[in-house]
């Protein structure tokens, strides 16, 4: 009878033990590679992250004043581009908070270019004076950047990191200067190149 009662003792120790190990390295598994709060972050924003990293696209195009603008000239910075029209209503919407980002974070390395279908300088920079936006616009004259990008509605956002990777994109209207997407932002701005 003790050795039945022995021998159960040692089966179920070793059972406890080898569920404790499974349990441990499930723990310590889920432990070392937790969301970080970029990524919570563009869940919540509903952020569509690319399946494996791909370098964005690069592009050159003229700013308000001319000068001609490339997304490789931007290498080492955080980049918002953003796709948008003066006619679009939610585009309207949404250019104060990024400005209000601009403004936040702008010191830090953000930049926004905000990157306009099909209208003339004209039409953009009484837009820009009517609305205080200080950010970089850019003129898309033929379409071809929002080709590109697949900007196929408006507006349409896509963030780069400082390797100049894709790190997602979104279409429609969100609150840029909202907690999410500030921490969004200074996460990336805190990443190294």
């Amino acid at each position: 009878m003790a050795r039945w009662v022995g021998a159960l003792l040692v089966v179920a120790m070793v059972a406890g033990a080898v569920a404790f190990f499974s349990l441990k390295g499930d723990f310590i598994e889920k432990e070392s590679k937790p969301a970080t709060i970029a990524e919570s972050n563009a869940k919540k924003l509903g952020i569509e992250r690319p399946e494996r990293t791909k370098t964005a696209p690069d592009f050159a195009l003229d700013d308000l004043t001319g000068k001609r603008v490339t997304l490789k000239q931007q290498r080492g910075k955080v980049v918002f581009l953003n796709f948008w029209a003066t006619w679009c209503a939610p585009c309207i919407q949404e250019m104060p908070t990024m400005e209000k980002l601009h403004q936040d974070l702008g010191k830090d390395g953000l930049v926004i270019l905000a990157i306009n279908f099909q209208e003339t300088p004209n039409q953009v920079k009484e837009f820009f004076r009517e609305h205080n936006l200080t950010f970089t616009a850019l003129l898309d004259r033929d379409g071809k950047v929002f080709e590109l990008y697949q900007a196929w509605a408006l507006p349409m956002s896509a963030i780069v990191n400082k390797r100049g990777e894709l790190v997602g994109k979104v279409m429609g209207y969100r609150d840029w200067h909202g907690e999410e997407a500030r921490q969004l932002f200074q996460e990336l701005l805190a990443a190294e190149s």
